[in-house]
C-alpha cells in the first residue's frame, strides 16, 4: 500500500473517532441499538421451527391414514395443508408454498401391518424444502418425531407392545440441497449483504458529504444538470457493485461448490434491480440527512440489518410472529435473497423469480424517482 494511502486510512480513521468521541449521539447509538436487537432477537426472531406449513398426500383414505394426519394437526410444530394427488404436493414444495411433503401411499395399512413381519418397504415418504438446511434438518427431526410418537400410539393402541416401532423407518428424500449444506444456503446470501454495503451505505454518504462540505452548491454553478450530477455519484458505486456480485459469485462457484442451476443472465438482471433499490435508499437517506454520521446510521439501521435480519438470509420468515412478518415486505433484501436462493440451488422458477424482480423493479423506480424528486426541490 503506498505512504500517501495508508497516511489518508489513518486520518479517516482518527476524523471517525473524535466524530463519535464528540458526538452525543453516540451514546444514544450504544445503549439504543443493543436493546433494540435484544427485543428484536427475544420477541420478534424466532430460531425455532413452529406452525411449518407442511403438505399431506393421502393417496387412499383409511383409519390409519385418518389417525397419521390428526398426529400432525395436533402438533404444535406444523401446520399440515391436504392434497389430492402427489403432483399438486410436489409443486407445492417447488413454490415454497410448504415446507415439506409427507406421502401416505394407497396401501399405507397393509404396509404398516407389514411392517411387523419385516416388509422392507417405507410406509411413507417425505420430501423436504432443503434450500434452507437449518430448517430442513428441523423439519427432517420433527417429522421422525410424530412418526415415532404415532408408531408407539398404535402399538400401544393393538397391544404390539414396541415391535412394530423399530421394524419401520420413513423414507426422506431433500430437495435442491440433498447433503444439507449450509453454505449452500448462506453463500448466496452473502450477496444481498455485500451489495447492501456497497450500495447503500456507501451511497448514503455521498450527498450527506457534499452538504456538510458545502460544495454541492459551487457544483451547481457549472453547466451540469441535477440528472447528470445524479448520474455522476451513482454510476461508480453500480460499477462496483456488480463487480463485487461477480467476484462472490466466482468465490461461491469456485471456493464453496455452490451450484448455480439458474440463468446467469437472470442473475445478473435480478441483482442490477437490487443494487439499483439500494442505491435509491442510500440516495434517498444521503439527501435527506445531509449528516454523514446519521446518514451512516440510519442506512445500518434501515438497510444492513435488515438485510440480515429480516431478509430470511440467517432466519426463517415463516417463523416470525405475524407483524414482523408483514414488515418484511418492506425490506428489498428479502426479495433478492428468495431470488438467489431460487436460481442457485432450484434453478429458473420464474413463478418464485418473477414477482420477487418486480417487486424490486417497483422498489428501484421509487427510491429513485423520490430521491430526484427531492433533490431538485431542495436545489431551488
Amino acid at each position: 500500500m503506498p505512504h500517501w494511502m495508508s497516511r489518508r486510512l489513518l486520518g479517516l480513521l482518527r476524523k471517525e473517532w473524535l466524530q463519535i468521541l464528540r458526538d452525543p449521539s453516540s451514546l444514544a447509538i450504544a445503549f439504543v441499538l443493543p436493546g433494540g436487537l435484544l427485543l428484536l432477537f427475544g420477541y420478534g426472531v424466532s430460531l425455532d421451527a413452529r406452525q411449518v406449513p407442511v403438505g399431506l398426500v393421502i393417496e387412499q383414505p383409511s383409519t390409519a391414514a385418518q389417525s397419521f394426519t390428526a398426529a400432525f394437526q395436533n402438533s404444535p410444530y406444523f401446520e399440515p395443508r391436504l392434497y389430492a394427488t402427489l403432483q399438486d404436493g410436489r409443486e407445492a414444495v417447488r413454490r415454497h408454498h410448504v415446507k415439506g411433503l409427507v406421502v401416505l401411499p394407497s396401501d399405507f395399512s397393509q404396509r404398516i401391518a407389514g411392517a411387523s413381519t419385516g416388509s422392507a418397504e417405507a410406509p411413507i415418504g417425505v420430501i423436504l424444502n432443503g434450500v434452507d438446511a437449518n430448517s430442513a434438518r428441523l423439519l427432517q427431526g420433527y417429522i421422525q418425531g410424530v412418526w415415532s410418537n404415532w408408531l408407539q400410539q398404535e402399538s400401544d393402541a393393538h397391544g404390539l407392545g414396541l415391535g412394530l416401532v423399530e421394524p419401520v423407518a420413513a423414507e426422506i428424500r431433500v430437495w435442491f440441497n440433498p447433503e444439507l449444506e449450509s453454505r449452500h444456503f448462506l453463500v448466496p446470501g452473502l450477496l444481498v449483504v455485500n451489495m447492501t454495503l456497497v450500495g447503500a451505505l456507501l451511497t448514503a454518504l455521498v450527498f450527506a458529504r457534499e452538504w456538510e462540505r458545502g460544495t454541492l452548491e459551487a457544483l451547481l454553478v457549472t453547466p451540469v444538470t441535477i440528472d447528470e450530477i445524479l448520474i455522476g455519484k451513482l454510476l461508480p458505486y453500480f460499477v462496483l457493485g456488480l463487480g463485487g456480485m461477480v467476484l462472490s459469485v466466482l468465490m461461491a462457484l469456485g471456493l464453496f461448490d455452490v451450484p448455480l442451476r439458474g440463468s446467469f443472465w437472470v442473475l445478473a438482471l435480478c441483482s442490477t434491480l437490487f443494487l439499483l433499490t439500494a442505491l435509491g435508499m442510500g440516495l434517498l437517506i444521503s439527501i435527506v440527512t445531509r449528516n454523514q454520521f446519521l446518514a451512516g446510521m440510519i442506512a445500518l439501521l434501515v438497510t444492513f440489518l435488515p438485510a440480515f435480519l429480516l431478509s430470511g438470509f440467517l432466519f426463517d420468515i415463516d417463523s416470525m410472529p405475524t407483524p414482523v412478518r408483514a414488515l418484511t415486505y418492506l425490506v428489498a433484501a428479502r426479495y433478492f435473497v428468495t431470488i438467489l436462493q431460487t436460481l442457485f440451488l432450484a434453478g429458473d422458477v420464474w413463478s418464485l423469480i418473477l414477482p420477487n424482480a418486480a417487486a424490486l423493479a417497483l422498489m428501484a423506480g421509487a427510491l429513485l424517482g423520490l430521491s430526484r424528486r427531492l433533490l431538485h426541490k431542495r436545489l431551488e
